[in-house]
């Protein structure tokens, strides 16, 4: 069973990549939508996989460390694609969400996303 906490964050970033003159070097920003997926059976006590309360403490300080930032500056960030987001949340919470299974990022203003589901069922499937 999968269960998620999304939650939403407004940053600034730039493409230290994007061409000269391209829109993406300069700082902008984004509101992000994050999902936060969690794989597990109901505990046969309580009934959940994870307490959503404690799903939330757990991802508390990942937003805090994101939320209204500049994200070029935000330590393992200094070059903030959707892909590094992702990359960097799933090791800012591999160890406190047992289970982890995905992070989603996503830009509503752009409409576009990244689906994480950790370093070796990214490798594996290179793999095939």
């Amino acid at each position: 069973m999968r269960i998620y906490k999304e939650f939403f964050l407004e940053a600034a970033h730039l493409l230290p990549s994007a061409p000269a003159g391209h829109p993406n070097a300069r700082v902008h920003g984004h509101s992000f939508r994050v999902r936060v997926a969690v794989d597990g059976e109901p505990a046969a006590d309580t009934g959940v996989v994870v307490h959503f309360d404690d799903l939330e403490g757990a991802i508390a300080d990942a937003r805090d460390a994101l939320d209204h930032r500049f994200l070029n500056e935000v330590e393992g960030l200094s070059a903030p694609t959707l892909e590094r987001i992702a990359i960097w949340l799933w090791e800012r919470l591999k160890d406190r969400l047992p289970g982890l299974a995905e992070i989603q990022v996503a830009r509503d203003t752009c409409h576009e996303g990244c689906v994480y589901t950790g370093p070796r069922a990214c490798a594996t499937r290179a793999a095939e």
